[in-house]
């Protein structure tokens, strides 16, 4: 199987060196000048990529990483098809820069395809969940254009432009609030990019605004974890197998994406270390014993991977069965007016409910913020704070440690 990998040319250099990329196939080696170079207090070895966290700039050094090893790795399964070696020379030649073409304003692209870029970027990073949001974000302008005549465009995307779509998001698309700052956030992103890459200089996008309602965050308590525990399940059952994979979630605070994406070489002793597939951090994540249990399991075939909206649907299952039939409140919020509805717990379990849980419990257990958020990947207080949900009985746990609570009396009959 062919791989590319990309290393630096003089690694420990105070100043810019050039990006080399080694192509392997079918036993052959072949290096290559990318034309590209960074600072190498700047490159992650681990990852292979330079660091974007503070050096925004980096972002678009690193797309066009993953377009390179897209288009080498594309060349070397052509000639394995035809049975043939690839040739060192078209090697170097898709690895070189490319001219300008001579007249860009004749081969412009559209406001979609350009839009259209930016998604296949992301998914060549394996950021298909993000990729997937994106596209849905774009059949909402063509939608809008569709029913509006509003041409969107870069130039046209203004705070006018915001007002006319919001009123669009929230009567035909009928959307949340919530729903419709997700999409906004996906616009400014790509608007953000297409600055950065020289397709536009617009700046009228950065102009919108649309306020987020958060929304309560809902995990369970120990009590209910421990429900799902003692659950007897027929081993190897659709069930058993997604209690598996969410109680991992619950001792160890891992998104879905990263779930699925455990492979041998994340496992040092008893620690998980992995690189996220939505921020590409580096986390480390001491595991429990329960947990390790799992993860054993899990590489040796032991616990089969499933869909995430799969999963959603088993833990309801599941949910039901534990008992877990606590009311909750459920508050949405639509052109600034709150609407809420009562349902059972175990209707909106989910596997994201397991990160929140972990969250939560570990802090409940005396683990101090900084370590979870370490752990969990968290770059900010505030992106954290949203997964901080203590429960009732911990709220009167700490409040009994700090004053003197009357003794419940019992009412004679």
């Amino acid at each position: 199987m062919a791989s590319v990998s990309f290393h630096l040319k003089r690694p420990d250099a105070t100043i810019p060196t050039a990006i080399i990329a080694l192509v392997s196939c079918s036993g052959q080696r072949t290096k290559v000048y990318t034309g590209l170079s960074i600072l190498p207090k700047q490159w992650i070895k681990a990852e292979q990529r330079a660091q974007e966290r503070g050096y925004q700039q980096n972002g678009a050094l690193n797309d066009a990483l993953d377009l390179l090893a897209k288009q080498l790795l594309a060349y070397c399964d052509e000639q394995r098809a035809l049975g043939l070696l690839p040739s060192p020379e078209v090697l170097r030649e898709l690895a070189a820069p490319q001219a300008p073409a001579p007249n860009p304003k004749a081969q412009r692209k559209t406001f979609a395809e350009y839009y259209t870029e930016w998604v296949q970027l992301t998914l060549a990073r394996g950021k298909v969940g993000t990729a997937r949001a994106g596209n849905t974000t774009l059949r909402h302008l063509q939608d809008f254009e569709k029913a509006t005549g509003y041409a969107v465009d870069f130039d046209t995307i203004t705070p006018a432009f915001a007002d006319a779509y919001t009123a669009y998001l929230m009567g035909p698309a009928d959307l949340t609030d919530n729903t419709i700052a997700k999409h906004f956030d996906r616009l400014r992103r790509f608007m953000r990019f297409a600055v950065d890459r020289g397709y536009t200089e617009a700046r009228g996008w950065e102009k919108m605004k649309w306020k987020r309602q958060e929304p309560d965050i809902m995990t369970l308590t120990a009590e209910e974890v421990a429900r799902l525990e003692a659950l007897e399940l027929t081993e190897g059952s659709y069930l058993e197998n997604a209690r598996a994979l969410f109680l991992l979630s619950c001792y160890t605070g891992l998104r879905y994406s990263d779930l699925v994406s455990i492979r041998a070489e994340h496992l040092r002793g008893n620690t998980l270390r992995i690189t996220t597939q939505k921020t590409r951090e580096i986390i480390s994540i001491p595991l429990q014993a329960r947990a390790l249990i799992i993860v054993t399991r899990y590489l040796a075939g032991g616990v089969r991977l499933i869909t995430n909206q799969k999963l959603n649907d088993y833990l309801k299952e599941l949910g039901q069965l534990a008992g877990i039939t606590d009311p909750i409140e459920i508050i949405k919020y639509k052109a600034g007016n709150r609407s809420s509805q009562t349902v059972a717990k175990w209707e909106k379990l989910g596997c994201h409910t397991g990160r929140r849980t972990f969250v939560t419990l570990s802090l409940e257990r005396g683990l101090r913020p900084e370590l979870v958020m370490k752990i969990t990947g968290h770059r900010t207080w505030r992106a954290f704070q949203r997964y901080v949900n203590i429960t009732e009985q911990a709220v009167e746990r700490e409040f009994a440690k700090v004053y003197d609570m009357p003794q419940l009396l019992k009412v004679a009959k």
